[in-house]
């Protein structure tokens, strides 16, 4: 098995791809090798691992693995010829499974009886959340690597970032000639430096340096471009100030498609709808709003109470409150629509549905 990061960044692939054929030989003999980038730099940042004994090629035994070091012992580690830990690695199966039930048999159980008894939820495996809660929480380095005999590793230089920071961020992107970096539409103006990413609102930036700007349609960032703890610290404080920007997201996916709420007053609420092709919703009533569609992609097949119609883009169809009513794909393409809501209530849980395909009714 090869088990990588999803949010690291790889820029020279054939770089990568050669040290996965390299460490290959070594994990086919029973080693679990893992990934050491040649620094660039003594990074604070990342772990280090000190490479031992020559395996086979350029693979080498682990002789130890150190923690995020401060700059002084960083520079010492680059010195000594170390290498950023990544994070990645490459096993067989079973080795890792022995390995992890030497040291610690009740997680390999809890996650392996999470597994045996997990559901399916929107497409995905959903692990079974009692076992799974029962397994330590503690990452594969401490539990297994630190302790393992049979651990080794590839020295690669490949480009590679673990995007750990918004800084990482303003590194990896393209950027004029004062160092701006801009991810959406943004204006500098006498700036120097600055991390710009918007979804849609226009950003201008003056008489600044080393800032992060991240605007979405629910939240304004603005940080100091280096200060990672700082930005550590500003979440905890959100989670107790506003906890709902921390947990949900604008965009809800169902098991149908998605929707997001894109406008919303005391007694109205617009919201875009997009359903995938085959998808419906369940067949449900409200008891406080009504509803009108209006297709913008697609074509929608509408029930309301005994009517079934095919409604077609640039149509819409009113659905008044308390009827009985479904929306369906009968397409090839995404459906996409926008929903206006208006009523005394307009909570999610004013749904009543009659039927449903996920067992929601």
């Amino acid at each position: 098995m090869l088990a990588l990061a999803a949010d690291h960044v790889v820029q020279d692939n054939a770089a990568f791809v050669a040290a996965c054929r390299e460490g290959l030989t070594a994990a086919s003999a029973g080693r679990i090798v893992t990934f050491g980038v040649k620094p660039e730099r003594p990074a604070t940042e990342y772990g280090y691992i000190s490479p031992g004994e020559a395996i086979s090629g350029e693979v080498h035994a682990v002789a130890r693995f150190v923690e995020k070091p401060d700059a002084v012992k960083a520079a010492d580690y680059v010195n000594s010829g170390y290498l950023w830990n990544s994070g990645n690695f490459m096993f067989p199966a079973a080795v890792l499974l022995d390995e992890y039930r030497r040291v610690d048999a009740a997680s390999v159980q809890a996650v392996s009886d999470a597994v045996a008894n997990a559901g399916r939820d929107l497409g995905f495996v959903t692990l079974e959340p009692q076992a799974f809660g029962s397994a330590k929480a503690i990452s594969i380095d401490y539990a297994v690597m630190e302790k393992t005999s049979r651990a080794a590793v590839v020295p690669v230089s490949c480009g590679w970032s673990d995007v750990g920071s918004w800084h990482a961020v303003w590194e990896l992107s393209e950027k004029d000639a004062q160092g701006n970096a801009a991810h959406g539409t943004a204006v500098f103006e006498d700036s120097r430096n600055c991390n710009v990413t918007t979804d849609q609102a226009l950003v201008a930036l003056e008489g600044v340096d080393d800032l992060v700007v991240v605007a979405t349609a629910d939240a304004v960032l603005v940080s100091r471009q280096k200060d990672a703890n700082g930005l550590k610290r500003l979440v905890t404080k959100l989670k107790t100030v506003a906890p709902k920007v921390t947990e949900e997201h604008l965009k809800v996916h169902r098991p149908w498609g998605s929707y997001q709420s894109v406008d919303n007053g005391a007694r109205h609420q617009v919201k875009r709808i997009v359903v995938k092709p085959g998808g419906r919703l369940s067949l449900q009533k409200h008891h406080h709003r009504a509803e009108h569609w209006i297709v913008v992609r697609g074509a929608a097949r509408v029930t309301v109470n005994e009517t079934v119609k095919t409604v077609h883009e640039n149509e819409s169809i009113y659905i008044p409150m308390g009827a009985v009513h479904r929306m369906e794909n009968p397409g090839k393409i995404m459906l996409e629509l926008i929903e206006v809501q208006t009523g005394s209530y307009l909570g999610e849980d004013d749904i009543i549905r009659i039927e449903d395909d996920y067992q929601r009714s």
